[in-house]
């Protein structure tokens, strides 16, 4: 009788997982717009070498969520009104596809769920906790999005975001926000109707009103 092995255990190379914390944090908002990062600091902070480190900002730099100075400086964006203007023009149209490719699948269970996270939501903004916010406001989005299956939008969508979450965090500051988003109530009741006019509009002004004031 031939003896059954095990397979190997297999880990995520280190850059990637260098590359999956820091994107998790910089798209939360976890870092100020021009937070300035190192290798060294990165490696220390992973317990990783130089060139997971590397090849993790490079990944970054890629995506649009560090940017890299002719110097080698490496930084959080900081984003012009012009670019800041040009992402909410994304967002106005891609998101309000997602929610519309998602309302034929939007269950009572998935209309449950985005209450829930809408009262997590609330619970960060009494908390004053920026970065709570900024994530349980994405996992709102995501949660409906991801019933669009919708792969390829999806990421696209999750690229700006990236790419907005250090002015995110700047964003926050200014809201000073004392409830959760009057939008998010609206999208979920248009869920409950099957009301898709409401719901891309609902998703449109939630996802560009914000950003105006930091343009404005």
């Amino acid at each position: 009788m031939l003896s059954q092995q095990r397979p190997p255990e297999t880990t995520a190379p280190s850059h990637d997982q260098v590359y999956r914390q820091m994107r998790t944090r910089i798209m939360h908002g976890e870092l100020a717009p021009g937070t300035a990062l190192t290798l060294r600091g990165l490696g220390k902070e992973f317990g990783v070498s130089m060139t997971p480190a590397r090849e993790a900002i490079r990944r970054l730099a890629a995506e649009g969520a560090l940017t890299l100075s002719s110097s080698g400086r490496v930084t959080t964006p900081e984003l012009t009104n012009e670019r800041i203007e040009e992402l909410a023009a994304l967002r106005a149209l891609l998101e309000p596809e997602l929610s519309s490719r998602a309302l034929p699948r939007a269950h009572i269970a998935l209309i449950d769920r985005l209450q829930a996270i809408n009262a997590t939501i609330a619970e960060a903004i009494a908390k004053q906790d920026a970065s709570a916010y900024i994530r349980t406001n994405l996992e709102f989005h995501r949660t409906l999005y991801l019933r669009a299956q919708a792969p390829a939008m999806l990421a696209m969508t999750e690229t700006v975001w990236l790419q907005l979450g250090p002015t995110m965090c700047a964003l926050y500051g200014r809201l000073r926000r004392t409830e959760p988003p009057h939008n998010h109530r609206l999208i979920i009741a248009a869920l409950r109707a099957g009301d898709e006019p409401s719901l891309r509009l609902a998703v449109r002004t939630d996802v560009t009103q914000g950003l105006k004031l930091l343009v404005g």
